[in-house]
């Protein structure tokens, strides 16, 4: 991949608007809205306008993606684009496209249970898959896990991969993972962006949380980022 790994004022051409006080987010939003990003990002940017379903290949690194993947998401998902303060979430701008993640690991299955040494894989996955991907507004399909491939024996690894290969064929049908819903919460500012009084009442007498994020202080539901529900 041919793509810069760090976000800088290279991302944009012309003159910025507030050099004294260099705020990225703001910059390439303006920069977006007046066709003076650079022109890998826009590339970048094309691609994604075009798709229906985004996949996130890559080997997990450091509990979440390589840096040249990092600097991919944080260059192309710029705000204006990808985001803004009116379109997150379920009321996202990608919420018509669908994204997922599909990544090999270099610790077993078990290490990445919730009694494993690595903790629970839905808590390492909701960063990634709720702060970046729901929060564009993609529908989040399950990620395609590879489970400890450098250290599996051949005909595990052929099974891998013939597992995905028939995954492929139909996930553009597949039903997306849960998240909470912007209607379940408060989006004014006095309201402080939390759940609705009658949201944390229905939710009292649940026996699991909302979400791996929205707990609630209760168990999580069970692997909330790995499956559909249902």
């Amino acid at each position: 991949m041919n793509f810069r790994a760090s976000a800088t004022m290279e991302d944009i051409t012309g003159e910025v608007r507030n050099p004294e006080q260099f705020k990225y987010g703001e910059e390439t939003m303006q920069a977006w809205k007046e066709g003076r990003l650079s022109d890998d990002i826009i590339a970048e940017q094309r691609k994604v306008e075009a798709a229906e379903l985004v996949i996130f290949q890559f080997p997990m690194y450091w509990f979440s993606v390589p840096a040249i993947m990092k600097g991919w998401i944080d260059r192309v998902l710029s705000q204006g684009f990808a985001f803004s303060l009116q379109k997150m979430y379920s009321n996202g701008i990608f919420k018509d496209k669908k994204a997922m993640l599909s990544f090999s690991t270099g610790s077993m299955q078990t290490m990445f249970r919730p009694d494993g040494l690595n903790g629970d894989i839905n808590v390492t996955l909701w960063p990634l898959q709720n702060g970046v991907l729901h929060f564009c507004g993609f529908q989040v399909l399950a990620p395609q896990v590879f489970w400890c491939p450098g250290h599996s024996p051949p005909a595990t690894r052929t099974a891998m991969l013939d597992g995905w290969r028939a995954r492929l064929k139909t996930l553009l049908v597949e039903r997306p993972l849960t998240f909470a819903p912007c209607e379940m919460f408060d989006l004014t500012f006095p309201g402080g962006f939390v759940l609705r009084p009658e949201v944390r009442e229905e939710q009292s007498t649940r026996p699991h949380g909302i979400t791996t994020g929205h707990h609630l202080g209760k168990p999580l539901p069970p692997d909330n980022q790995l499956k559909t529900e249902g």
